[in-house]
């Protein structure tokens, strides 16, 4: 369970109806709260997970017609964290990578611009 005086440090990047993402500045990493539990991840992590997401090639899963399980086990090497999700959840986890990565982005850029425009 999250301490509420955690939750004050953390700033909302980016959120869906199934999850989202949280970075924390005094820490210098983001949290993940996805399927039920919330991971802290730092760059290099969070950038292996996007990968990791990415990767997966959702349309052929769909169309795949083995009787196999619908479910992608996601570990990401040097992280602590590993997912079992079903193919919803795969595409609802990506939806919030996305997501978190354009604001992410967004913010880059507004820095840059308020910034070099100062100068």
């Amino acid at each position: 369970m999250i301490a509420t005086t955690e939750l004050t440090l953390w700033t909302d990047v980016f959120n869906t109806k199934t999850g989202a993402v949280y970075q924390c500045d005094t820490e210098r990493c983001w949290y993940v709260d996805f399927a039920g539990k919330v991971a802290r991840f730092d760059h290099r992590c969070l950038m292996k997970l996007r990968k990791a997401i990415y990767a997966i090639d959702i349309e052929q899963k769909l169309l795949n017609t083995t009787t196999g399980p619908d479910v992608e086990i996601i570990f990401i090497c040097a992280c602590d964290h590993c997912y079992v999700l079903s193919l919803a959840q795969v595409i609802n986890l990506k939806e919030l990578l996305e997501g978190t990565f354009v604001m992410l982005e967004l913010n880059h850029i507004i820095h840059d611009r308020l910034y070099s425009n100062s100068l």
